[in-house]
Protein backbone atom coordinates (compact mmCIF):
# COMPACT_ATOMS: atom_id res chain seq x y z
CA UNK A 1 0.00 0.00 0.00
CA UNK A 2 1.00 3.36 -0.93
CA UNK A 3 2.76 5.19 1.99
CA UNK A 4 0.42 8.00 2.26
CA UNK A 5 -2.49 6.01 2.11
CA UNK A 6 -1.49 4.34 4.86
CA UNK A 7 -1.26 7.17 7.15
CA UNK A 8 -4.61 8.12 6.35
CA UNK A 9 -6.44 4.84 7.04
CA UNK A 10 -3.95 4.38 10.30
CA UNK A 11 -5.05 7.91 10.89
CA UNK A 12 -1.62 8.98 11.83
CA UNK A 13 -2.85 11.53 9.48
CA UNK A 14 -6.07 12.82 8.71
CA UNK A 15 -5.95 13.60 5.27
CA UNK A 16 -4.59 11.80 2.11
CA UNK A 17 -3.35 15.23 0.76
CA UNK A 18 -1.70 16.05 3.97
CA UNK A 19 0.27 13.19 4.36
CA UNK A 20 1.27 13.41 0.95
CA UNK A 21 2.12 17.10 1.31
CA UNK A 22 3.91 15.64 4.27
CA UNK A 23 5.87 13.12 2.52
CA UNK A 24 7.32 15.17 0.05
CA UNK A 25 8.65 17.65 2.14
CA UNK A 26 11.02 15.05 3.05
CA UNK A 27 9.65 14.72 6.82
CA UNK A 28 8.35 10.85 6.52
CA UNK A 29 11.13 7.80 6.72
CA UNK A 30 10.79 4.13 5.87
CA UNK A 31 12.91 1.95 7.51
CA UNK A 32 15.67 4.81 8.29
CA UNK A 33 15.39 5.61 4.21
CA UNK A 34 13.29 9.32 3.49
CA UNK A 35 10.36 7.98 1.21
CA UNK A 36 7.93 9.67 -0.96
CA UNK A 37 4.33 9.49 -0.74
CA UNK A 38 4.51 6.28 -3.10
CA UNK A 39 6.63 4.12 -1.35
CA UNK A 40 5.41 0.85 -0.32
CA UNK A 41 4.50 0.16 2.83
CA UNK A 42 4.17 -3.47 4.39
CA UNK A 43 4.30 -5.39 8.19
CA UNK A 44 7.21 -4.72 10.04
CA UNK A 45 8.25 -1.44 8.35
CA UNK A 46 8.80 1.12 10.59
CA UNK A 47 8.16 4.75 9.99
CA UNK A 48 9.39 7.46 11.45
CA UNK A 49 7.45 11.48 11.03
CA UNK A 50 9.96 14.13 11.97
CA UNK A 51 7.05 17.08 12.03
CA UNK A 52 7.75 20.52 13.71
CA UNK A 53 8.36 20.01 17.30
CA UNK A 54 7.09 16.16 17.57
CA UNK A 55 8.85 13.11 16.24
CA UNK A 56 6.89 9.56 16.05
CA UNK A 57 8.33 6.74 15.01
CA UNK A 58 5.55 3.88 14.47
CA UNK A 59 6.01 -0.08 13.39
CA UNK A 60 3.26 -1.34 10.98
CA UNK A 61 1.09 -4.57 12.26
CA UNK A 62 -1.37 -4.59 9.30
CA UNK A 63 -2.12 -3.39 6.03
CA UNK A 64 -5.65 -3.97 5.32
CA UNK A 65 -7.58 -2.08 2.36
CA UNK A 66 -9.86 -0.43 4.73
CA UNK A 67 -10.74 0.11 8.38
CA UNK A 68 -13.00 1.74 10.74
CA UNK A 69 -11.76 4.64 12.78
CA UNK A 70 -12.42 2.80 15.77
CA UNK A 71 -10.10 -0.36 14.93
CA UNK A 72 -7.20 2.25 12.84
CA UNK A 73 -4.59 1.98 16.55
CA UNK A 74 -4.52 -1.91 15.95
CA UNK A 75 -2.91 -1.18 12.26
CA UNK A 76 0.97 0.06 14.34
CA UNK A 77 2.63 -0.24 17.37
CA UNK A 78 4.41 3.49 18.49
CA UNK A 79 7.51 2.61 19.61
CA UNK A 80 8.41 6.29 19.82
CA UNK A 81 6.61 9.84 21.01
CA UNK A 82 8.54 12.63 21.84
CA UNK A 83 8.54 16.41 21.41
CA UNK A 84 11.78 17.54 20.19
CA UNK A 85 14.12 18.23 22.74
CA UNK A 86 13.36 16.13 25.10
CA UNK A 87 15.62 13.25 26.21
CA UNK A 88 14.86 9.50 25.53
Amino acid sequence: MRLDKYLKIARIIKRRTVAKDVCEGEKVMVNGRIAKPSADVKPGDIITLDLKNHIFEVKVLAVPPNVRAEEAHTLYEVLRDQKKGEEL
